[in-house]
């Protein structure tokens, strides 16, 4: 049995569904009869907001998700960033999540990635701020 996904949008919002970019002209809700991979507008981070390691490495598997024709390339970009990532970073949580994202990468779940990368997002934060007392609460 399938799951359906509804989706509300209010006016002039945006929603990125298998590569196409839909906008609501007013507010609406519809319902996702199958499986689709789609990106709330929310959720999508610009070019001028990565300016940390995990914020640029979200944009390059947004990049798979939004643009499927050139996922091959974005995926390549992932490949070359992961590495040097996971030598960066010495805190064990950030390394093992890096470990779970290129799991989900290799297996086409690229929503469940971006959702993992946003939620390290404030580790990452204190970790490049140097706070370590709440980087270890973060964890």
């Amino acid at each position: 049995m399938k799951k359906t996904m509804r989706i509300s949008l209010r006016a002039g919002e945006r929603i990125f569904i298998n590569g196409a970019v839909l906008r609501a002209e007013r507010k609406a809700t519809f319902e996702l009869l199958n499986d689709a991979t789609f990106l709330m507008e929310s959720h999508v981070l610009q070019v001028e907001q990565t300016t940390t390691p995990l914020r640029q490495l979200y944009f390059t598997v947004q990049a798979m998700l939004i643009d499927p024709r050139n996922a091959d390339k974005a995926r390549a970009l992932f490949d070359e960033m992961i590495e040097p990532l996971l030598a960066a970073f010495k805190n064990e949580t950030i390394r093992n999540e890096l470990q779970e994202i290129c799991k989900l990468v290799a297996n086409g779940r690229t929503f469940e990635a971006l959702r993992v990368i946003r939620s390290l997002y404030p580790l990452e934060e204190a970790i490049l701020e140097g706070d370590l007392d709440r980087a270890s609460k973060v964890a």
